[in-house]
């Protein structure tokens, strides 16, 4: 029996075995190995976008004034405008970066995140009405997650049930989001310059002067989601079998579909209601954390850690590329997210997540 028990508890190449007590725990060589790398590259981003700015500071001077020692200015430029901003660009990056993840893989293609298929542009409809066309006693970000499930429920439901797989799903999310785009140009066009300019941070995506209630909000709903989303990485990899061969390994179909929609719905809306609508991110995070994990599983949390890194990055870029002028950080990443969209296309037209 010793020797049985010993031979099973030996790890498969490119894997850790982490025992504590009764407890194993397989981890991903490569897969951990990212994570501590996406880990680095945040906290260097972290330094960089606190020390940078009109007022330059140096790297110790801002870690110090983080945590309260160093000149009042210091502390309060630090504390209560960098890294108000840092925290909404890392929680907003993971939370876009999830939701690419989550929808790509449920659709078996690349190009499914939550901005191509239409939830972005609900949201933002939804967030610009509550302020130029019918104003409400609710918050934008309020109306935001409405707007993103209306969006998710049309291009869901539009497809025929199919709507969770291929281009079928895409096209009609494409649809729905051109709609929502067209009133959101409308409500703006017909809209006063107050409120068109209030609105205006809505539409282009921005970090800038963040509500603190909302990112609050999107941090405690990521923090009770990241359960779910590790539980659902691996239904979604079992889920790239054939429907049959899933069925009988025990995955109930549809409620993993419904699930994962209301949970990408729902993290991206939350999102979107710090941020504004933002490009690029949900896309390119999930093939970075692909790229750097090297194995064709669903890197959920190295998703996240990569979207927080492009989003404090395209954030720092803004800020510094013209500086004193600050560019939106929606912006920087439409910039880049053309070219990189098209790339895709040219580079690999027929890759699926399959």
């Amino acid at each position: 029996m010793s020797v049985f028990r010993a031979a099973t508890l030996v790890a498969p190449p490119g894997h850790w075995l982490l025992s504590l007590g009764a407890w194993r725990v397989l981890l991903h060589r490569r897969g951990v190995m990212a994570g501590l790398g996406l880990i680095a590259a945040i906290a260097l981003l972290a330094g960089l976008s606190l020390a940078s700015g009109a007022a330059g500071l140096d790297p110790l001077t801002a870690l110090l004034a983080a945590f309260g020692y160093g000149e009042p200015m210091h502390v309060f430029l630090v504390q209560e405008l960098r890294l108000q901003r840092l925290v909404a660009g890392l929680l907003t990056g993971a939370a876009f970066g999830i939701g690419g993840c989550l929808l790509q893989t449920l659709a078996r293609n690349r190009l499914a995140t939550p901005g191509v298929i239409g939830i972005d542009d609900g949201a933002t409809a939804f967030a610009v009405a509550s302020i130029v066309a019918v104003p409400t006693s609710l918050a934008p970000s309020a109306l935001a997650l409405t707007g993103a499930a209306t969006a998710a429920v049309l291009a869901f439901g539009l497809s025929a049930g199919a709507g969770a797989r291929g281009y079928r799903f895409i096209i009609v999310g494409i649809a729905v989001g051109a709609v929502f785009g067209a009133l959101t140009n409308l409500m703006l066009a017909r809209a006063d310059i107050d409120a068109a300019n209030e609105a205006y941070p809505w539409t282009v995506g921005s970090l800038s002067a963040r509500p603190a209630l909302s990112v609050w909000l999107l941090g405690v709903g990521l923090l009770l989601c990241l359960p779910l989303v590790k539980y659902l990485g691996g239904v979604l990899n079992t889920m790239r079998f054939s429907d049959s061969v899933a069925i009988g390994l025990g995955v109930r179909l549809t409620a993993m579909r419904v699930i994962t929609l209301i949970t990408t719905v729902l993290l991206t809306a939350l999102a979107v209601a710090v941020v504004g609508p933002v490009g690029l991110i949900a896309l390119a995070a999930p093939e970075v954390a692909r790229y750097l994990t090297g194995h064709r599983g669903v890197p959920v949390l190295c998703a996240a850690l990569a979207g927080g890194a492009l989003m404090v990055a395209a954030d720092w870029a803004g800020r510094t590329l013209l500086a004193p002028i600050e560019i939106p950080v929606g912006v920087i990443t439409a910039i880049v997210g053309g070219p990189y969209l098209l790339w895709i296309l040219l580079r690999q037209p027929s890759r699926r997540l399959t």
